[in-house]
Order: C-alpha cells, then structure tokens, then sequence
C-alpha cells in the first residue's frame, strides 16, 4: 500500500500546487492531511480550494490541527491572533472554520497499522517528538501515544521538523511542512509511506516551489504579508 501524507500548508496554494504534481505519478492508494490547513497568508483561499478538490478526487483522510481549533473558535477581544483570525474569516468562505474545527485529531489506515495525527493521537496542540527546543526521549513519545492499538506505523506534523525514530516496533515520523519552514530551507516537504502490516517504508520528499510568487502574494495580499514573506523566503518561522 502506498499512502501520501502531507500537512502544515498553512494557506500557501503555491507549495500545495509543487507538492500535488510530486505525490501523483506516485499513484498512492490514499492520502492523508496532518492539518494547519489554512492559517497562514500565500492565498489560504486557493489552498482551501486545492484541498477541497484533493478531498472530493482522492478521499484524503484529514486530521485537526490546533489552528483549525482557532478557526473554529467564536473570535472575543481575548481571543489568540484575533486580527489574522479575521482576516482569514473575510477571505476563506462561510464555514470552513466550523469544518476544519469538527475533523477528528487522528485517523488510521491500512486495518489500523498506521496512525495519523497532527499533534499527538489525543490532541492538535501536544508536540509528539519534540520536548522543548529539543527531541523527546523515546519514554515521553510511548507516553504521548498511550494506547495505539495495533498501529505500527505513527506518522505526526505540528512541530515542522522532518524525523523518523524507531521504538520497539513502532516507527514514528515527523513529516515536515508543507509550507512555514523552521530549518533554514524554504522546500516543501511531504512523505511517501509503503508497506503493509509491520513492515513499513518511510520516503521523505522535498519540492522546489515558486517561493518568490508565494511571497509576493503574501506581500500584496496578506494580514502581516511582509512577515510571511520573509518567513516564507528564509525558511524561518517564528516558532
């Protein structure tokens, strides 16, 4: 079974455009979004249209991240990033923020065996792999996923930071971001997963994209579009 994972576009259509035309010729059997749809400013808008045909023409399997929990959240004068939060709401359409907000925090494929989450299996905000400004021990990720049945496979997104670790017989993944780097290099990332029952394949991809266009849209368009465009340029996001 092959299965195409891919998360963290935070509204950039331009990287989710590079990472589609990669992941086809791959013919997956299914494919999974780790979430963070949509909270960022490289045309969101087209992002979520992108998505919604990716879901209507594959099925993709989708999992709450902990920026869908604030688009989905009624915006106070309290409210956590209320100013990008309104801008988001004035460009995405009616409802996407009560859509995103509903998907469940993880999914499984392939008769369990593998487990996709954004955060950890339980929550969209929890980092599973990363303790700090630095790498959990393998006893805090046992911790962190608690009872996961027959899974022999977890795949996980949030921390945008690509990683692979086996303990025992469970192979743990971070499959990087699709947009909003953190490691200095602006590529998208996705993740090819093959194999069936135990045993298991993980082919990390990175793809060049038109960075100077996203940034440029970012620029015109987008609530702080000068931050998301050196964001986006460096491959540095604010953590």
């Amino acid at each position: 079974m092959r299965i195409a994972v891919l998360g963290d576009v935070h509204g950039n259509r331009f990287a989710l455009e590079a990472v589609v035309q990669d992941i086809e010729p791959h013919r997956p059997d299914a494919w999974v979004n780790l979430g963070d749809q949509l909270f960022g400013g490289a045309d969101p808008a087209g992002a979520w249209a992108l998505q919604q045909e990716l879901r209507a023409r594959h099925g993709v399997l989708e999992v709450r991240g902990n920026t869908e929990e604030g688009l989905g959240e009624t915006l106070t004068e309290t409210t956590a990033k209320r100013d990008m939060l309104e801008w988001l709401h004035g460009v995405l359409p009616e409802g996407t923020g009560a859509y995103v907000a509903a998907l469940p925090t993880s999914v499984t494929l392939a008769d369990g065996t593998v487990l996709a989450a954004h955060g950890t299996p339980d929550s969209a905000w929890t980092y599973l792999l990363r303790d700090g400004d630095g790498w959990a021990s393998d006893d805090l990720v046992r911790d962190r996923l608690s009872d996961i049945g027959p899974a022999r496979m977890v795949i996980v997104g949030h921390s945008h930071l690509e990683h692979l670790r086996q303990i025992g017989p469970i192979t743990v993944v971070n499959a990087g971001a699709v947009s909003r780097q953190k490691d200095g290099s602006p590529l998208a990332r996705w993740v090819l997963l093959e194999g069936a029952g135990d045993v298991w394949s993980v082919t990390f991809r990175r793809v060049a994209y038109d960075v100077g266009a996203a940034a440029r849209w970012a620029e015109k368009h987008a609530y702080h579009g000068t931050k998301e465009a050196a964001q986006l340029r460096t491959g540095n996001a604010a953590s």
